[in-house]
């Protein structure tokens, strides 16, 4: 008798994958989504083996489909994600998230001083910059400091 090697996961109907996810940041997408307060069915799959990536996470949603600033927070901790739509069974769209070049109203300046953390009445406003190592950074366009991808606080 032969084992099985493979976990089947059952196909959603409607709603949306998020694949080739890093698989260290699985549950960070799932907090700042705010999946753990959705009643919907929700898959989810860390550590899995990718030819592209080495690991990789996944997470699968029924019946939950994201707005522009939803993709625009996971593009910033999974650059290398993907967003499949589904409906009827059916994968309708099909994306790799981008990070965009202007961010607004979805992280906190790390600065304690910047106006927006003092003033409610202030949207936070960032820009995409790359530190003389290259690594990507989001410049504050009050206080004007460099916050790192690793240090983001989601509003």
């Amino acid at each position: 008798m032969e084992k099985r090697k493979e976990l089947i996961v059952s196909a959603i109907e409607n709603g949306t994958v998020i694949d080739h996810i890093p698989a260290d940041k699985v549950f960070q997408v799932v907090k700042i989504l705010g999946l753990e307060k959705v009643s919907n069915p929700i898959y989810f799959g860390t550590n899995l083996e990718s030819k592209k990536y080495g690991s990789k996470g996944i997470i699968k949603i029924s019946d939950k489909f994201f707005k522009p600033e939803e993709i625009n927070k996971v593009a910033l901790v999974a650059p290398t994600a993907s967003l499949i739509e589904i409906k009827d069974y059916e994968v309708v769209n099909k994306q790799t998230v981008n990070v965009p070049e202007k961010i607004e109203h979805i992280v906190k300046c790390f600065n304690p001083n910047c106006i927006t953390n003092k003033e409610h009445d202030v949207p936070t406003k960032f820009t995409l910059v790359k530190d003389a190592k290259g690594e990507t950074k989001l410049h504050c366009h009050y206080c004007e400091k460099n916050t790192s991808l690793d240090q983001l606080e989601f509003i």
